[in-house]
């Protein structure tokens, strides 16, 4: 059975141009990737809990911050690379991505050291345009981003 997340794709008007909020995975096997390494705001949740109520929670975790508080709308599912179903909701809002504070999660590095190090979930966020948000984003949540531009 495939694992499920939830999460929420932030977006913002600025100068007539849409922006949408994303994030990059911390950790040592993210650290020189860009394009395509991006992805909404999103963790995995139960079964029985509510996917937005998990969607709230993994934004307030990944970026230390509540998730914006307003109308939400779902813009469906999607199903990553390696089989997980991401279902995702649109808020609109605003944050200082400067300013996040992501949980962390403990990791032997390098492989078979035993060594252990600590490292951030999310290390940064960022602001970006439709065009600019297709190349970072992984590309299998890109479908997310159409769903917005259809949202009315």
């Amino acid at each position: 059975m495939s694992s499920r997340s939830a999460g929420l794709l932030v977006y913002r008007q600025r100068a007539d141009q849409l922006e949408v909020l994303l994030v990059h995975p911390g950790g040592p096997f993210w650290v020189k990737r860009d394009e395509g390494a991006w992805s909404i705001p999103k963790g995995e949740f139960a079964d029985g809990e509510d996917p937005l109520v998990a969607a709230r929670r993994e934004f307030q975790e990944e970026l230390g911050v509540p998730a914006p508080i307003g109308p939400v709308r779902s813009i469906g599912s999607i199903r990553q690379a390696g089989g997980k179903i991401v279902d995702a909701w649109a808020v609109e809002g605003d944050l200082d991505v400067k300013n996040i504070k992501s949980n962390t999660f403990e990791l032997e590095w390098p492989p078979r050291s035993g060594l252990m190090h600590t490292f951030p979930e999310v290390d940064r966020a960022g602001w970006f345009d439709q065009q600019t948000a297709r190349r970072k984003i992984n590309a299998s949540q890109a479908t997310l981003l159409d769903r917005l531009e259809v949202v009315p």
